[in-house]
């Protein structure tokens, strides 16, 4: 074996040249290994000895994907579309080994490989979407040709990674061979196609599948209809799908020229920038810097959870989802039996849809035991409190699971709002105690705010974190302070909202701005869908509130067809003159002379006193880092990816134009509007809390 650079070896093994990478972790297409791949080919075309070239890698994975720290920096090594263009070329049949993962510029190399093997364990996407941007190696144009054109735009506008049976059924993959002998099989299938005398075969060349769909411009008028609610906001999707137009209506030269131009425009756009931070953002929240990746775990085999409503049977879905076996207690045999029905027909639902199998329903709920006994919880390893959100009902729990549970146990509470501190104490353990909020529905939603009180020991953070990633979230560490980061924050949003409404700005026009803003739904929209009676008690409602009114003619939201909005027999919201004449009438009392309020002044009102928050809760040490508030607005409240989340956006408006915006509405409206001294220092000093 003979090493071409600190990255690369090549062999020949008989009549076969095999290049090797070994990049750590994910061999990613850094110059080291562009250059290696380069100098490997040149090498193994030019040694007489090889009829063949397979293309390998060590470690864990195939090429996943470019190195992404390169990205806006300076290039340097070998030319990647230069390295595929002489691979495709190449005088000898080139096959691409695959294990692990070929995801983006991996799998953009592969397609370049005459043939490519895999083994069924592998997996293959070009994922480029999630970044904002698209495969810029020419997998645009290749895609398409191989798969065809329905698949390519599946595949790519989703990033999704598609098992190496699927791969091989839809001929992206020439043969699968033995799981934990991708080297010998692919020297084996290398040998296979030098004695067939099979053709050196240039997927740039296979037009048949895109020929196919020329003409038929309804392929993409109906896929992009079909999903236009998931792209919403999005430019990446329509630009992945301009690219596969071009593979299919142009030369191939020219759709690659097409899919250089539209690459350059998503990696020049704010839109990519900002999604290129969230993906950082993610991999930061998990680095905690008193709290090593050493630090001690708890052995989490199983799970107790006290409630079996809607969030207690969303959280114990998680962890069986996982494997983890749970035991749920409620009070009463109906409410039990009420929640584990619940459970399965969640999961039923998932399988109706080919999302689990019949055997995956039974499986997850053969690991969820019901129980009306608190005793029940003494074995368990981790408890998981998730009851109505009342101080003093949570720690009479907290207080009974101190006696009940054995020593070492971590006890949780999903509390959204309420004093940890003040729940630890009631415990002789407070070491042991620590926040997992959840978001509902807590078996969809991805994040989970994890909240260190006081006392929290490290082992118990560092498990609740790890913990988190196992059972399929995103999560981000906090400190205790009412509502948390998240619920903070949008009590801002929502008291605006709130006073805009009052000063002349009705509940659709707020809503509208938000939507067009990017988030899935407005505030008012967001409170029919919930159920405006949630937290109203009927007995003591006098009328005060325009939510009371509303409840009180039972227009509790989109259950009873009516709320802020009126709704049609398909739940489709327009705007209420009943809504609107109750607004006036509150306003007509208030002696405030309603106003036109502009879209500007409603995004800034209801967006930028959140901003000031995050700078709050920053200043008080409430959250880590600036990106960690960001990711928890993106996975738990709707916050548009695109957007980089409060903070990244608010240093992209300009710091210095929300502090003066927040002493234009201090002086106006008072003190609530207070600018945070953090944000006035930031301003002062020219500097951006996200440093992007």
């Amino acid at each position: 074996m003979t090493a071409i650079n600190a990255v690369t070896d090549y062999s020949l093994e008989g009549d076969v040249g095999v290049i090797t990478l070994n990049s750590p972790p994910v061999n990613a297409l850094s110059a080291a290994v562009r250059d290696g791949i380069a100098d490997g080919m040149a090498k193994a075309f030019a040694d007489p000895g090889a009829k063949a070239v397979v293309l390998i890698c060590e470690g864990r994975t195939f090429i996943a994907g470019a190195d992404i720290t390169e990205f806006g920096g300076e290039r340097k090594g070998a030319d990647l579309l230069k390295v595929m263009q002489d691979m495709e070329n190449a005088p000898k049949p080139v096959i691409a080994a695959i294990h692990g993962t070929a995801l983006g510029g991996g799998l953009e190399t592969a397609l370049a490989c005459h043939y490519r093997v895999a083994v069924p364990s592998a997996r293959c996407g070009l994922p480029e979407v999630a970044l904002g941007l698209l495969p810029g190696a020419g997998g645009t144009q290749r895609l398409p040709r191989i798969v065809g054109v329905e698949k390519a735009l599946e595949m790519m506008t989703s990033g999704a990674h598609v098992p190496a049976p699927q791969c091989l059924a839809m001929g992206l993959v020439d043969e699968l061979t033995e799981e934990g002998k991708l080297r010998e099989g692919a020297i084996a299938f290398a040998r296979k196609v030098v004695a067939e005398g099979r053709p050196l075969k240039k997927v740039r060349e296979s037009n048949e599948k895109v020929e196919a769909a020329r003409g038929h411009p309804e392929i993409f008028e109906n896929f992009r209809k079909a999903n236009a609610r998931k792209f919403r906001g999005f430019l990446a999707p329509e630009y992945n799908i301009r690219c596969i137009e071009a593979a299919v209506n142009e030369p191939f030269e020219e759709g690659m020229k097409t899919e250089r131009r539209l690459f350059g425009e998503l990696m020049s756009g704010s839109q990519s920038a900002a999604q290129r931070y969230a993906f950082f953002a993610e991999r930061q929240a998990n680095k905690i810097p008193d709290v090593p990746d050493d630090t001690p775990q708890i052995p989490v085999g199983s799970v107790g959870i006290i409630g079996a409503g809607t969030m207690g049977g969303g959280i114990a879905m998680n962890f069986a989802n996982a494997g983890i076996p749970v035991t749920i207690v409620e009070v009463k045999q109906d409410a039990l039996d009420r929640g584990l029905g619940v459970i399965r027909k969640n999961y039923e639902r998932t399988a109706s849809r080919g999302g689990i199998t019949a055997a995956d329903v039974e499986k997850r709920i053969g690991l969820i035991k019901g129980s009306l006994d608190m005793n029940d919880l003494a074995p368990a390893d981790m408890v998981i409190e998730a009851v109505f959100e009342r101080m003093d009902i949570k720690k009479d729990i907290f207080t009974k699971l101190d006696a009940i549970c054995k020593p070492g146990a971590i006890l949780a509470t999903n509390t959204s709002a309420l004093n940890i501190d003040e729940i630890a104490l009631v415990t002789k353990r407070p070491e042991a105690v620590i926040g997992l909020h959840f978001f509902s529905p807590a078996n969809v939603m991805k994040l989970l705010e994890v909240v260190r009180a006081d006392h929290t020991a490290k082992p118990v953070i560092a498990t609740s974190m790890k913990l988190a990633k196992k059972i399929g979230k995103i999560a981000a560490l906090v400190r205790v302070t009412p509502g948390f980061v998240g619920n903070r924050m949008l009590a801002q949003r929502q008291r605006e909202a709130q006073k805009l409404m009052f000063e002349g700005a009705m509940p659709w026009d707020i809503d509208r701005v938000l939507y067009d803003f990017g988030f899935p739904m407005g505030p008012f929209a967001m409170s029919d869908l919930a159920g405006l009676d949630v937290g109203w008690v009927k007995e003591t409602s006098k009328g005060e509130t325009i939510r009371d009114v509303l409840c009180e003619m039972d227009r509790r939201g989109q259950k009873t067809g009516a709320g802020y909005y009126d709704y049609d027999e398909n739940r489709v919201a327009r705007p209420s003159p009943v809504t609107e004449k109750i607004i006036q009438d509150f306003v007509a009392k208030s002696g405030v002379n309603p106003r036109q309020i502009s879209d500007e002044e409603i995004l800034e009102r209801c967006l930028y006193p959140m901003v000031n928050e995050g700078a709050k809760i920053l200043e008080e040490g409430k959250a880590i880092r600036a990106s960690d508030i960001d990711v928890i607005w993106e996975n738990g409240y709707g916050w548009p990816v695109y957007r980089g989340g409060p903070m990244w956006w608010g240093d992209h408006v300009g710091l210095d134009k929300i502090l003066a915006r927040m002493m234009e509405f201090q002086a106006q409206m008072g003190d609530v509007y207070k600018p945070a001294a953090l944000l006035e220092t930031m301003v002062a000093q020219g500097k951006k809390f996200t440093g992007s």
